[in-house]
């Protein structure tokens, strides 16, 4: 900040003041604000961030649309096992028994083994071997041949070759009793109102094993799965196929004394409004 002479010109000059800075910044630097480096960072982080909280909104509804799709696909199995049974009672004039025993009372085949000629593999039927049961050594090789619409798409069976859908056994069922075949006029509920098979998630039976459920089990399964041991392959509930064909929801929440009532075909009960 002091002026005088040159000492080399004579020249009077002004000397700098101490520590000062140029005042134009050096070439390449912007005198202000962030860098384009600095604003690219932060745009990526911008675009993770958003791109995460994007995906954590759509992973739940991509998953509940995929469950929606494989409980149509349940629902699509249970009407064509129905239609088969219908087109067996057509035939027969009855429903195949849900257990065909021998002398013995050994059980050796099912209803689901039955209504094969009304199913989209009628062929396996004549390769069954009627001399020996469902397990027999040359039965076995058929177990690998389970038709799809016996495994909803949303079950994980407990064996490679299980079944999701099963008839309710027992006295005044549909499936009734051992070689008991039952038939459509036997169902003084009326047919809208009486079930004909439900679907239980890892069930542990086999497709050809002539084994179901009876009502107290369907009952404590559908209401309280937990206490059963096992557990529903879709949220809320489970589908189930009436004796008309048709098939519903019935929500885990429904009341035990009218899913009994549902269950059995002539115990005077009319069910309405479930």
């Amino acid at each position: 900040g002091q002026t005088g002479p040159c000492a080399s010109c004579g020249k009077t000059i002004t000397a700098p003041v101490s520590g000062s800075h140029s005042a134009h910044p050096p070439p390449g630097r912007s005198s202000s604000g962030p860098t384009i480096g600095v604003v690219l960072g932060v745009a990526a982080v911008g675009v993770l961030i958003c791109g995460g909280i994007l995906a954590a909104l759509l992973i739940p509804a991509v998953s509940a649309a995929r469950e929606a799709a494989r409980r149509s696909q349940c629902v699509t199995n249970l009407k064509q096992i129905g239609l088969a049974l219908h087109k067996y009672h057509v035939t027969h004039n009855c429903l195949p028994a849900a257990v065909i025993t021998d002398e013995d009372g050994q059980p050796m085949r099912s209803w689901r083994f039955a209504v094969l000629p009304d199913t989209e593999k009628p062929s396996l039927y004549g390769q069954f071997a009627f001399s020996e049961p469902w397990d027999g050594p040359n039965n076995r090789a058929l177990h690998s041949a389970r038709s799809p619409i016996y495994l909803c798409p949303s079950d994980s069976p407990t064996g490679p070759f299980d079944t999701s859908y099963i008839m309710i056994v027992g006295e005044g069922t549909l499936g009734g009793v051992p070689n008991e075949a039952v038939c459509f006029s036997d169902i003084t509920d009326g047919m809208s109102n009486t079930i004909l098979a439900i679907e239980v998630a890892a069930s542990g039976i086999n497709w050809l094993e002539p084994r179901d459920m009876a009502v107290e089990e369907a009952v404590t399964y559908i209401t309280n799965p937990a206490a059963s041991g096992s557990q529903h392959a879709h949220p809320g509930g489970v589908n189930v196929l009436f004796a008309d064909g048709s098939v519903r929801f019935l929500s885990d929440t429904i009341d035990p004394q009218t899913l009994r009532a549902l269950l059995t075909r002539d115990d005077g009960q009319v069910v309405t409004g479930f």
